[in-house]
This record gives structure tokens, sequence and C-alpha cells, in this order.
């Protein structure tokens, strides 16, 4: 079910008052001669993405949000000053983390237009079940990514959450393509940002990377390809941890399980275009229903793996 919301208003009072009830309670600190303020948003599952813009400057204190919330910044300038008051300055092009999901934050708005996404931190341990002890969940330690290729891989993957995603009445109509929007932006976020996660295996992971962990995994993903399927699910299908599962599929296929997924799901929209009637199949509702919301992406990978185009695939049945 998809949710709606919207807010316009020139009144700061009206700001606060719904800025503590969409997000945490919220306490805007200055004064201003034009309060407009402008903020939609639209939520679906685990998934929320807002699109604010004020016209002016607006410093704040927050609670904690209880979830992952990333600002990309189209315009303006947002600054944190969490912690010992130091100032962190992000501008357009910049897609940072606004806060730990457990802790409270302040810093200001100037005069700037974002969007913000937000998803359930759980997220963060179904891509990535523990942090580098192998006791405790994956924690995020920093707000900025850790350089500029990682900053705009985010951005990429807020904007396609929020353009083909969230913003798609028909995509938020399939759960495979939500869970699997949701999954990319957590990997992403993971990807991107600090954290406490190892990423690199064991010997205790390299030991457990053998061809049948590889074939129990394989099973698992081709018997549940259309439906949520994460990175902990494989593992606890293959008797394995997250980690040695990823060295397995890299050691013998150079790919990763996630990778493996997506290509079982390409191969399984491949099927459907050839045995599709083209007088009531649309190449794009046979790409969602495997979870691909981007055309533009999933017409490359088509192309890539099968040399045509899935239009051509299902022109061709015609």
């Amino acid at each position: 079910m998809v949710e709606s919301l919207s807010f316009d208003s020139a009144s700061l009072e009206a700001t606060e008052e719904f800025l503590s009830t969409a997000y945490t309670p919220m306490r805007i600190g200055k004064s201003v001669a034009d309060a407009r303020a402008s903020i939609s948003r639209r939520a679906v599952g685990p998934l929320s993405v807002d699109r604010l813009s004020f016209g002016y400057d607006m410093s704040y204190t927050a609670d904690s949000l209880g979830r992952v919330c990333l600002i990309s910044v189209h315009a303006g300038t947002l600054a944190d000053r969490t912690g010992d008051g130091e100032e962190t300055v992000f501008g357009p092009g910049e897609t940072f983390l606004i806060a730990p999901p457990d802790a409270p934050y302040q810093g200001e708005v100037r005069s700037a237009r974002y969007t913000i996404a937000m998803f359930d931190s759980s997220l963060l341990e179904a891509v990535a079940p523990t942090g580098a002890d192998g006791r405790g969940p994956v924690r995020l330690t920093g707000l900025g990514a850790v350089d500029e290729a990682a900053n705009r891989q985010l951005g990429a993957a807020v904007a396609y959450v929020r353009d083909h995603v969230v913003g798609n009445p028909a995509a938020c109509a399939s759960e495979l393509l939500i869970a699997s929007a949701a999954q990319h932006l957590a990997a992403a976020t993971l990807a991107a940002l600090p954290h406490t996660g190892r990423t690199e295996p064991v010997p205790a992971d390299r030991t457990d990377a053998t061809p049948d962990t590889l074939r129990r995994a394989i099973a698992h993903i081709e018997a549940n390809a259309e439906r949520d399927v994460s990175l902990a699910d494989i593992a606890a299908a293959a008797f394995v941890t997250p980690r040695a599962l990823q060295y397995a599929f890299r050691r013998h296929l150079d790919t990763t399980p996630l990778g493996y997924l997506r290509r079982v799901r390409l191969d399984a929209a491949h099927r459907e275009l050839l045995a599709a009637d083209p007088g009531g199949a649309t190449v794009a509702g046979i790409a969602m229903r495997w979870g691909f919301a981007h055309q533009g992406h999933f017409a490359g990978l088509y192309r890539e793996a099968y040399h045509r185009s899935p239009g051509d695939t299902l022109r061709e049945r015609a």
C-alpha cells in the first residue's frame, strides 16, 4: 500500500509541527521573513522518499529517527552540528547520512532543496548481518561517503528508488520489486558509508566457500527467485556465513550471490518474453514482475545477455 502526504505552508509553527509528526520531535530555532516550505512524501513497504524545499535558513534539533535517513542535496546546503558542535556542510551533488538511526542530531537547512530517502535499519542486517566481531549487527560510523565515486553511486541509488520505484505506481504494486529496491538501497549505503562490518572473509569463511556451498545456494536462489530473497536468507539456506557465501560465488563464478539472483531473474524475464502474447504483454510489465524497475537498465542487461533488445524478443514472438 502506497502512502502519500504533502505539505505547503508559510507558517514556521505549522512547519515545525508537521516535521515533528512526519519525522521526529523537532524544534526550529530561527524566525524568518518568508517561511514558505514545501514537502511531499511517498512511502511503500520499508521505503519512504520525501522531496523538501525551504526558501530560508532553518536551524533544528531533533530526536533519533529510528531509521536510516539519507539526504541528497540538489540546491543550497545542509550543515550538521551534531556532537561537539563542529560544523560539517553538505552541498549540491552530495548524499549523506543525517545521523545514525539511534542518535539525536542537530544542524541547519540553508535555503535548500533536497531528497530524503529512509528505510528500516534492519535492512542493513539483511545485506550484512554482523559487524567485524561477528556478534553484533553492522553499524554505520560516518555521515559522508568514503570517496567521490561512492557518493555518486549512493546518490544514484537514492534517485533510482525515488524516480523508478516509489514514484512509479506500477512498480509500487510489485512486492518483489519493492523488496529488491530496498535491499539495493541498503547495500549501496553500506558500500558508500563507513561502517563496522567486515568485508574480507576470515579463514573459516574461505574453508566454507566450497562447491557444495555454491550448489546449496544456487538451488535456493533458483527455487525462490520470484520471492523477496536476501543475502542472509541465501547464506542460511547454504549453512554458511554471508561472507563465506560471497567468497564462494566470487571464487567459483566470479560474481556475487545477489548478482547471480539478478541473472536468474533476467533469465526468467527472457523466458516470459519468449512465451508472451505480444497483444497483451509489455516489456515493462514483465520486467517489473521480475524486479527490474528501471527500463533502460533492464534493456541494457538484457541486450548484454541476449544480444538483442527485450522489445525485439517480444516482437519476434508476434
